[in-house]
């Protein structure tokens, strides 16, 4: 008889050295730019052998329209009667910049596990503006938020994300309490929690 699988543990999130992080739009009057994170095929690999089993999980590639590829994730799902049978989502990617076709296989299996869940809620992450250097890199790393990270990893008492790193024009400002104190306070500005669009995560991602 097959053995079952848990596929909902594909959705579980991921430790922080399994995360890059990308810019993807820059704010020349911070000096911040936007970052997306995204998961690393090589987590991906370790998820689906945790959880399906090396054997039972595959993954294919086909030209994909423009010159582009798309990537098949398959899966051996157990049936009722002791049998088994293979499932497959698909997802796809032009090919990329740098190490153009290297690139694109990679996305398009990135894309191909989005589609079973896996690091689907990357896309549900808040706006990071974080500083960068000359060179467009980051200066400082992004940081995951904790309420994205496992149980295991989610520090005793965790402090807000900083508000510096949600909007790319905050700044901290003095609020006077009524006994006459100041404090700094950051602004928390809504807007800067909105959720970054597909359209831009599929550009970090590639």
């Amino acid at each position: 008889m097959e053995p079952s699988i848990d596929l909902s543990r594909l959705q579980e999130y991921f430790e922080d050295e399994d995360i890059e992080w990308k810019p993807i739009a820059t704010s020349k009057k911070t000096g911040k730019a936007l970052a997306a994170a995204y998961i690393t095929n090589r987590a991906i690999m370790d998820r689906l052998d945790e959880v399906c089993g090396p054997a039972n999980w595959k993954n294919e590639y086909q030209p994909g329209p423009g010159g582009g590829v798309i990537c098949g994730i398959s899966i051996r799902i157990p049936l009722g009667d002791g049998t088994s049978e293979w499932v497959t989502k698909w997802d796809g990617s032009e090919n990329t910049d740098v190490q153009a076709v290297k690139g694109g296989l990679s996305t398009s299996m990135r894309r191909a596990a989005v589609q079973w869940g896996i690091g689907r809620y990357i896309y549900r992450l808040p706006n990071q503006w974080v500083p960068i250097d000359q060179y467009g890199r980051f200066s400082q790393t992004p940081r995951m938020p904790a309420e994205f990270l496992p149980r295991r990893s989610q520090p005793a008492s965790s402090t807000p994300t900083q508000q510096s790193a949600s909007s790319p024009d905050s700044a901290p400002r003095q609020e006077t309490r009524s006994n006459g104190s100041a404090r700094k306070k950051q602004d928390n500005n809504r807007n800067g929690r909105r959720p970054v669009s597909d359209a831009d995560m599929y550009r970090a991602a590639s």
